[in-house]
């Protein structure tokens, strides 16, 4: 396997960092991660992907990370404009055929690509989705607990504080080592110019919620999905409801037998996929579906 690369690339008028595992030329994988996180919440699933012969690519989106953060937030922190600048990410690696994970924001950037419904040259592309705690409606509670902490984030003198914070806040994302916190909570900080530490983000992202009210209900993008799925949910998620689960089962993907649901005990929103029960029905989802088959009906243990 290859070393990991940082890599940069102006698309759609902006700079978009990603980082890359594995050899080029390998199968291909988009690893997007969630709403106010950065593409090195993917390492231990990229790691594991890479070593098995994939080709994966981990971006930070618009406004997170070390990608560029966006001079027009109402306009461009939507499901569109990110559809429009995965789109361009596969034209600049010349991509024509990925398998999709997304994490909560990056689960539903990928219905909205599968679809084509925003990014209609996505829908020939993506050859297969996982949805990791993410679904076409979300629970309102949740999506209001999730803006209180996303759109004020706060800012702490050290560094071990705000890893505390973060420790607090993800803590349904289940299992995490020390070593993985101390990643998650340096590979996402940024010192503001008062010399405090806070969160790796645009807070106008959480601009999306307002300006775009229902961005996230997305139930006529997933009906058209027409490759395999694979639903990751939190057991203890407060974001994807059993009832919306229930009902993806009878629509779109589910209802032509394309769906497959894994229940993630020991997780809320969203698991971390660092552990061998994320990862391995991860990589038989898609190596069954490399194979134009469906992967056996599974549940994490």
């Amino acid at each position: 396997m290859s070393t990991p690369a940082s890599r940069y690339a102006p698309l759609c008028g902006r700079e978009i960092h990603w980082v890359e595992w594995g050899e080029e030329g390998a199968p291909a994988v988009i690893a997007w991660h969630g709403l106010a996180r950065t593409g090195r919440d993917m390492d231990e699933l990229a790691q594991h992907l890479a070593q098995r012969g994939l080709r994966v690519i981990c971006p930070d989106t618009l406004g997170r990370g070390l990608s560029q953060w966006s001079p027009a937030p109402d306009e461009e922190y939507t499901l569109a404009f990110y559809a429009r600048l995965a789109n361009a990410l596969c034209d600049h690696l010349g991509l024509a055929r990925v398998h999709w994970i997304g994490t909560s924001m990056g689960g539903a950037i990928g219905t909205v690509c599968a679809s084509g419904g925003l990014a209609p040259r996505m829908k020939a592309r993506i050859a297969s989705l996982v949805l990791n705690d993410n679904a076409p409606e979300l629970a309102a509670p949740a999506l209001e607990r999730i803006k209180a902490y996303a759109g004020q984030p706060p800012a702490f003198d050290t560094v071990a504080e705000l890893e505390v914070f973060f420790r607090t806040v993800y803590r349904p994302y289940g299992w995490l080592s020390d070593a993985q916190w101390r990643r998650l909570t340096e590979s996402s900080t940024r010192r503001l110019p008062d010399g405090r530490v806070t969160p790796h983000y645009d807070p106008a992202m959480v601009r999306q919620f307002t300006a775009h009210e229902n961005d996230y209900l997305i139930w006529e993008h997933y009906d058209a999905i027409e490759v395999p799925v694979l639903l990751l949910r939190g057991a203890e998620s407060d974001l994807v409801l059993p009832e919306v689960v229930e009902r993806m089962r009878h629509r779109g993907p589910g209802a032509a037998g394309r769906l497959q649901v894994i229940e993630v005990p020991g997780c809320g929103h969203a698991p971390a996929l660092n552990v061998p029960a994320h990862l391995e029905p991860v990589e038989a989802f898609i190596r069954a579906a490399d194979a134009g088959g469906a992967a056996p009906q599974a549940r994490a243990a």
